[in-house]
């Protein structure tokens, strides 16, 4: 057996490998700010958490949440040297809260909260808005997986017939990706011809 077939599998594995990455790349779940859990019952009485990571190297200094129509917010839970306000519309229904306090770089913080689902399945979205010291504000309501500053959802429905959400984006990456996958595997391991020497 010639020495360029013995090495044909050596030389497709880093291939390989770049190309998987290019392939999972897409699913991981970068540091932003998300309301947990992300899937819950129809008219559950339900504790949810916004997760904010400080992304900066300077601290976060207010943190702005909107509440999805159709959700009763009815507690929130206290955090340590942070001060909260609710905001209420005109008919004193609650639509969001704003916690001011000092996070540090290369920290996260969690605000929980307890509230009443909406009786039907449906997709709740959670607008959230950071701000840092200096003033830069971060708006976390991007469309979709693949913005750079994703707004949190949360699948509001029957556990058995919870709907799986892929972006777009995210699918076209992956199909694309596993091609090139595929291709490289097949041209590495292609018969390169016999190679006389010793």
């Amino acid at each position: 057996m010639s020495r360029q077939m013995k090495t044909a599998p050596s030389r497709a594995l880093p291939t390989l490998l770049v190309l998987v990455g290019i392939l999972v790349a897409p699913s991981i779940v970068f540091a932003h700010a998300v309301v947990f859990p992300k899937t819950s019952k129809p008219g559950a009485y339900e504790k949810y958490v916004l997760r904010v990571p400080n992304e900066r190297d300077v601290p976060t200094v207010k943190v702005e949440l909107h509440f999805p129509e159709g959700l009763r917010v009815v507690s929130f839970g206290d955090v340590a040297g942070w001060k909260l306000q609710v905001l209420t519309d005109s008919a004193q229904r609650v639509t969001g809260a704003a916690w001011t306090g000092v996070l540090p770089k290369e920290r996260f913080i969690e605000f929980p909260f307890v509230a009443v689902n909406p009786k039907d399945s449906t997709d709740l979205t959670w607008p959230t808005y950071q701000t840092y010291e200096g003033g830069e504000r971060v708006e976390w309501t991007g469309p979709d997986s693949s913005s750079k500053t994703p707004v949190s959802s949360t699948t509001i429905s029957d556990p058995a017939v919870v709907p799986v959400k892929v972006s777009r984006t995210s699918l076209y990456i992956s199909i694309i990706a596993l091609a090139l996958a595929l291709t490289a595997l097949g041209v590495a391991l292609r018969p390169r011809g016999v190679d006389v020497n010793p």
